[in-house]
């Protein structure tokens, strides 16, 4: 079975501008009530949920998750295919296991472990 694309994540310099704009264009019920200012969106039937908020270097991003049981197990294999590994496993307060690699043409993907 193939691993399968569990979350997205927009952000961008202004978070409540962008959250807006998704909101308005797709009719998204956003949650940003939390001190990040992260807006969660909860997953529609036949879709997945994901998060719209602000970007830590300040960037406009679009990065996309895929659910893999092994962190760890992924980057290697993904390292013998060519990609590089970002960020190592990290835990997420509250939320999932993380890591982000680069792939032969330098794309930043997401990993995270199944929460």
């Amino acid at each position: 079975m193939a691993d399968p694309v569990a979350w997205f994540e927009v952000s961008g310099p202004d978070a409540g501008a962008i959250q807006r704009f998704y909101a308005q264009a797709f009719g998204w019920q956003i949650d940003a009530d939390n001190p990040m200012n992260y807006g969660m969106v909860q997953a529609q039937e036949g879709g997945i949920g994901g998060g719209v908020g602000p970007s830590p270097d300040g960037s406009a991003q679009v990065t996309f998750y895929v659910s893999v049981p092994d962190l760890q197990a992924a980057l290697d294999k993904i390292g013998q295919l060519g990609g590089k590994t970002v960020t190592p496993p990290m835990d997420v307060p509250g939320g999932p296991t993380i890591a982000f690699f680069a792939d032969p043409a330098g794309n930043r993907i997401g990993l995270m472990t199944a929460m």
